[in-house]
């Protein structure tokens, strides 16, 4: 054998071969880093598991997996989102995935796993003293299933505030176009969205297992599907709720133009406060109008405040939208006119019950259906339960 001497001092000559100290020190540096970077991975790893099971816990995901659990079998489970899912659907919540942005925190517009478009809503602050409250309502929500209501898919509550996961709703809000676009909508496209919105109300007042008042009805909580039909949202599921007896109600302060007078004075929040707001959308669907007028007169700036002035001085027809003037029956309007002033009555006691607008609304559309059947030659009018009187 021959012995070999390399001319690095680091290296020592053997009768086999040489074996160079270098070389393996740095591969044993190299191993030593990469060790201690996956510990340092690991711990990284480990911290944000442990952050992401404390969000859950302070969101109330034990609270959920337990009435998910006491209610199983008889109600559908809540979607529990992971933060990885929604990171993924949003692009990381992407700026420019933005549907829009309030007060209370910003939608984003996603796509989840099983290729479904959701708007996805991160609030801004969470009220950990009322989480409980937060989590019935979302249970609630979860269960409600009406044409007319956004669906509420789920929920991640392994964030830092509770992400909430809503069916997406493709044409904007009813605000926008009556408000805000070139497009106007027709009489009769108008008078279907007072009939859809007032069906989803009164379902949400007298058919769920619990009542359940919105608390914010306003033309910019309907939205419009690709077939222009209304979709009520925004129930606050992110805000507070109470639960008092048998009345679930979300503990918001609406908007002003919209707020009930009778509550705003006495804080006490009933199924008769979302029919006042309920009649201000009426009368912006009849106006054109918005609930805040543009005026320098300070008793006509309330949009309620002007129109019951009108009805009083039988003025009616002199404050209608033109389109609604061009298009609609002389009789369709002062029906509405009249319910709208009704649902707006300072005495929430003589107010209509949403029940009973739906059904007058109803009638109106039912009129409709048989005077074209009647011209037509078909006497039978649409047996739906939304537009027939006997609904």
């Amino acid at each position: 054998m021959v012995l070999f001497q390399c001319p690095n001092r680091d290296c020592v000559s053997v009768r086999i071969g040489t074996v160079c100290r270098m070389p393996i020190l740095k591969l044993l540096r190299a191993l030593i880093v990469v060790h201690q970077g996956s510990n340092n991975l690991r711990r990284v790893s480990d911290g944000l598991v442990k952050l992401k099971q404390k969000f859950f816990k302070r969101n109330g995901g034990l609270l959920l997996q337990q009435q998910s659990s006491s209610n199983e079998g008889n109600t559908e489970k809540t979607k529990l989102f992971t933060s990885m899912e929604l990171e993924m659907a949003t692009d990381n919540f992407n700026t420019n995935r933005i549907l829009g942005q309030g007060g209370q925190g910003t939608v984003y517009k996603g796509m989840l796993t099983d290729g479904r478009i959701a708007a996805v809503k991160k609030s801004k602050l969470v009220d950990e003293s009322n989480i409980e409250q937060f989590i019935n309502e979302v249970v609630i929500l979860t269960q409600i299933n009406h044409r007319n209501v956004v669906k509420l898919f789920g929920c991640c509550l392994e964030t830092e505030v509770p992400l909430l996961v809503y069916e997406f709703i493709p044409n904007g809000t009813l605000y926008q176009y009556i408000h805000e676009t070139e497009f106007s909508i027709t009489w009769e496209m108008r008078l279907r969205i007072a009939i859809e919105v007032s069906s989803a109300l009164s379902y949400l007042h007298s058919t769920t297992s619990i009542p359940i008042y919105h608390r914010d009805i306003k033309s910019a909580n309907i939205l419009l599907d690709d077939k222009f039909r209304a979709k009520v949202s925004d129930f606050g599921a992110s805000r507070s709720v109470t639960i008092d007896q048998t009345h679930l109600t979300t503990r918001v302060l609406g908007t002003f133009g919209y707020l009930d007078p009778e509550y705003f004075r006495s804080s006490q929040f009933t199924e008769k406060s979302d029919v006042y707001s309920f009649g201000v959308v009426l009368v912006e669907l009849l106006t054109g109008q918005k609930p805040i007028r543009s005026t320098d007169a300070e008793e006509d700036k309330s949009l309620a405040g002007y129109f019951l002035l009108a009805m009083k001085e039988n003025r009616l027809f002199d404050v209608l939208d033109a389109q609604v003037l061009r298009e609609a029956k002389g009789e369709e309007i002062i029906t509405v006119g009249m319910l709208a002033k009704r649902c707006l009555n300072l005495n929430g006691t003589k107010r209509p019950t949403m029940k009973e607008v739906a059904f007058e609304l109803g009638g109106i559309r039912a009129q409709k259906c048989e005077d074209i059947d009647l011209v037509g030659g078909n006497f039978e009018t649409d047996a739906s339960p939304l537009l027939s009187n006997k609904w």
